[in-house]
């Protein structure tokens, strides 16, 4: 491991561990669910949005039962984790690399009477702590945007899944279409070089020895969504004030409205990729 990866993932950890970001997704993007929503209408309640996303994910895998096993990379509070073991039954490991959302995930798990269903792992879906082939299906909702080893964990995730597994996830991706400009305060914010893109992550997939089972472009609902977001985070900086310092609201703002600048400019994509590891 480079000391570049290093230091992505030491500031990747501090910031999801920190007592300002942890108030942020808890109380204002969704609690539950801390990634993308897809809205219906003037629709404007992020948490429903994002549970809509999990569900349009699910929709996806119909053969998920109570013997199936899921990994969730970068699972946030355990939202789809939650999702996936009530409606299917099945066994999910919730991996993460924050160990204050990991407290959050095990507390709501346990108050959701989940526990016996839901694994939480404190760990890097660089370096998964599992053995070979101990998955049917790896799920992700917009957490492998914080790496820049994308064929690591694509190896990764081909090692851990049973053949005939799924690997569906959504990021926020580059379009291929958009400007440096548009990217750079986007990218300068995640302390990255560059964002994956659904023809980036199509070859990487076929390099790791996966085949395509569907991609779904849904990019105006990452617009749509960091906008929500920078608007409800406007509306409650006063009641906020106590929980979340001024500086980081500040820079939330700011950082949320280069997102949206973004994909407004046709710099961003987000949408379904899906996977599939080949039965022989």
């Amino acid at each position: 491991m480079t000391s570049e990866t290093q230091d992505t993932i030491a500031i990747t950890r501090s910031y999801y561990d920190s007592a300002d970001a942890d108030n942020f997704y808890f109380h204002v993007w969704g609690g539950e669910d801390i990634h993308i929503g897809v809205y219906e209408g003037g629709e404007a309640d992020i948490a429903a949005a994002s549970r809509r996303s999990i569900e349009l994910m699910a929709s996806r895998l119909p053969h998920l039962c109570e013997s199936s096993r899921v990994l969730d990379l970068g699972a946030g509070y355990g939202g789809a984790a939650r999702y996936l073991a009530r409606t299917a039954g099945c066994h999910v490991t919730a991996l993460n690399i924050s160990a204050t959302e990991n407290a959050r995930t095990f507390a709501m798990c346990e108050a959701a009477g989940l526990s016996l269903r839901i694994t939480v792992t404190e760990g890097s879906f660089e370096d998964i702590p599992a053995p070979a082939g101990s998955f049917d299906v790896v799920w992700s909702q917009d957490a492998l945007l914080h790496s820049g080893r994308k064929e690591r964990i694509f190896r990764e995730v081909v090692r851990v899944l049973k053949p005939g597994g799924d690997f569906i996830f959504t990021d926020p991706m580059e379009s291929g279409t958009g400007s440096s400009e548009d990217l750079k305060p986007v990218l300068d914010r995640i302390h990255l070089s560059s964002l994956g893109s659904f023809r980036g992550y199509e070859s990487v997939a076929r390099k790791a020895g996966l085949e395509t089972a569907g991609l779904v472009d849904l990019t105006p609902h990452l617009i749509r969504h960091y906008a929500q977001v920078r608007d409800e985070l406007q509306a409650k900086r006063t009641a906020l004030s106590g929980l979340i310092s001024a500086g980081y609201i500040e820079r939330m703002l700011t950082g949320l409205d280069h997102w949206v600048s973004a994909g407004e400019r046709g710099a961003l994509a987000w949408g379904i990729l899906h996977f599939r590891k080949p039965l022989y």
